[in-house]
């Protein structure tokens, strides 16, 4: 790979959210994802090896990770590049340096830079004023690695993911927004079922009307799960959320049980991000049952990470 030693005179290629990166090149990385699995973490081609040159990822967190850490630190390793770990609050960042500066900061050490941040207007900045490729690794808005990782993970189990039916059930997070993004994108169908009070609203809502996606939203979650292929859904409580106890009684109906899987289609399957909370959003029965891919879904974080990687550093 040619890094040039000026990278205020490259054009960086972020990954920010998945409806602000063109379909082809979102198939793109997937294919690639499945390819890279196959292969194995020793037989990559010599075009996507960084091991002729000192390539190093950034990853900053002001949240705490466990999958997203692991995955992009292996990723960038089995790609032959090193990593540098950065917790926002012992950065300058944590003491008032301005993003834009530490943008700045950040390209002149490094050639590419995962964040998992708070703020999605910070996330932006970081990538307005960066000479160097800027991945969103989770923001409050969005969370699209995540999703290229569930999408590969449908494919693996259930085939193209065009034309096919997805369903979430439970609120209106991060995670739902990059499915809403995802759905025009690649052409399936999205049901979301939430209690009214944590559907989604303004731009949240604006990205559903605007998608030209097929989206569904009704509050009732057996109706979401009808004739789906795949069912997901996430923690009832986010980092950040108040109002525990509130939230827990709105979502109770929305708990992912045996009951509700039977509405879905015979083969249909069950995604959840991790962590999980047993007995609350979904039974121990359907998690560490048949049907359930979680386990492989949080290992393909790994292949499509390293897959957004390549991309972001122009290897493909």
């Amino acid at each position: 790979m040619n890094i040039s030693n000026d990278k205020s005179k490259t054009t960086p290629r972020h990954f920010l959210d998945i409806h602000e990166t063109p379909a082809s090149e979102l198939r793109k990385i997937i294919n690639l994802a499945h390819s890279m699995k196959k292969k194995g973490r020793k037989d990559l081609p010599d075009h996507l090896s960084l091991q002729d040159d000192l390539t190093v990822l950034a990853m900053i967190f002001e949240k705490p990770s466990t999958r997203t850490r692991l995955s992009f630190d292996m990723a960038m390793r089995q790609l032959g590049g090193e990593t540098t770990i950065l917790n926002a609050n012992d950065m300058q960042l944590g003491r008032g340096e301005s993003i834009a500066d530490t943008a700045k900061i950040l390209s002149r050490f490094v050639d590419i830079v995962m964040i998992r941040c708070n703020s999605h207007a910070d996330l932006e900045e970081l990538a307005l004023h960066a000479s160097i490729p800027v991945i969103n690794g989770l923001t409050d808005l969005s969370h699209p690695c995540q999703i290229l990782a569930d999408i590969m993970t449908f494919e693996e189990n259930i085939g193209p993911i065009k034309g096919r039916t997805v369903s979430w059930i439970g609120d209106s997070n991060n995670v739902a927004t990059s499915w809403i993004h995802a759905a025009s994108q690649f052409d399936f169908t999205l049901k979301l079922a939430c209690p009214s009070e944590l559907s989604p609203t303004g731009k949240q809502l604006e990205d559903i009307n605007n998608s030209g996606g097929n989206i569904i939203l009704t509050s009732d979650p057996a109706q979401a799960v009808a004739n789906s292929d795949c069912v997901v859904t996430d923690t009832w409580v986010s980092m950040g959320d108040e109002d525990i106890e509130r939230r827990k009684k709105l979502l109770a109906p929305y708990q992912v049980n045996a009951d509700l899987m039977k509405k879905a289609n015979e083969k249909a399957i069950f995604m959840h991000c991790l962590p999980a909370h047993r007995e609350e959003e979904v039974t121990t029965q359907i998690i560490d049952g048949p049907q359930s891919v979680v386990f492989d879904e949080a290992e393909n974080r790994l292949h499509a990470q390293k897959a957004v990687l390549a991309w972001c550093l122009q290897l493909v």
